[in-house]
């Protein structure tokens, strides 16, 4: 009894500044609640992500049938999955259970269930409106930018944790790293960690070329601090970083879950397609374009 009041729900959260309002209102707190029934079971966050990626991929499924009640159950589940994305990393943190596979796996999660969605959308607009197979290369392209902006998201809201930690203790990672890790895994003796990491490495990759300035940035703040990044300069970057939250939670899984919902249930499938590809993507070059001229301000 005493355990379980000595864990608050605060320290269950990376950060609450990274936090959007869906997520601190309703995700996260079920998401505590599951992850607190959990804690002294033999349920591992690992376990929770790959039963997510099940319950997501149903979820994508079941927007194929242009029918209320079968699109409306897949709603609920992509909800659900989403929970479950909460739970696994709640649970890593109030039971120190955590593993670079299991932010690894994390990551892919949510990248399997929209892929499983795309396919999905794209039959179903070929059913529902006799389009040809040409709707898949707008389904590779609606994909393609998803992976962009989702990737470019990750990368500043986990930056935004590195400097609240002062540069120790986080799971933000370069690329070298990761390329040295990967090649400690060969691909005779363990092929599906070499083969994750090898995806996670190119995920990285893609990052930091993404972000010329803050990559400069960051080396000038780890050659001249290699103890830690000192208070005043984590308080200066915070300030900063706190005002682009709302122009990124834009590209979070809530937004673009609200705008997915909403195409399905009213049967306008192509409407997601069109706002991840017409409507994110200028607003992503705004993102990049703002945080770039924030670093060298």
């Amino acid at each position: 009894m005493g355990t379980r009041t000595s864990i608050s729900f605060e320290s269950s959260l990376k950060s609450l500044d990274t936090e959007n309002w869906l997520d601190r209102k309703f995700y996260r707190p079920i998401g505590f609640q599951v992850a607190m029934s959990l804690k002294s079971t033999s349920v591992t966050p690992n376990m929770i992500t790959i039963f997510s990626i099940f319950v997501g991929v149903a979820a994508g499924i079941l927007f194929y049938p242009v029918n209320f009640g079968w699109n409306l159950l897949g709603v609920v589940l992509l909800v659900l999955a989403n929970i479950l994305d909460c739970v696994d990393g709640q649970l890593a943190r109030i039971t120190g259970i955590k593993s670079k596979i299991g932010r690894v796996l994390d990551g892919l999660c949510g990248e399997i269930w929209f892929l499983t969605i795309y396919i999905v959308l794209s039959l179903r607009l070929m059913n529902q409106f006799h389009w040809g197979s040409w709707v898949f290369f707008i389904a590779l392209a609606s994909g393609a930018s998803h992976f962009m902006q989702a990737s470019i998201l990750d990368y500043y809201k986990t930056l935004h944790l590195y400097m609240l930690k002062g540069g120790v203790n986080s799971e933000f990672e370069t690329s070298q790293t990761i390329l040295m890790r990967t090649r400690s895994f060969s691909w005779k003796g363990k092929p599906a960690h070499r083969l994750i990491y090898t995806l996670y490495y190119v995920y990285t990759l893609n990052q930091e070329k993404r972000t010329p300035h803050l990559q400069s940035y960051l080396t000038y703040l780890r050659t001249n601090n290699p103890n830690g990044i000192p208070e005043k300069e984590i308080e200066r970057f915070r300030e900063k970083s706190l005002k682009m939250m709302p122009l990124l939670d834009l590209f979070t899984f809530n937004a673009r879950s609200i705008v997915l919902f909403c195409a399905v249930l009213l049967n306008v499938g192509w409407l997601y397609f069109f706002c991840e590809i017409v409507v994110l993507n200028p607003l992503l070059l705004v993102a990049v374009s703002r945080y770039e001229r924030m670093i060298i301000d």
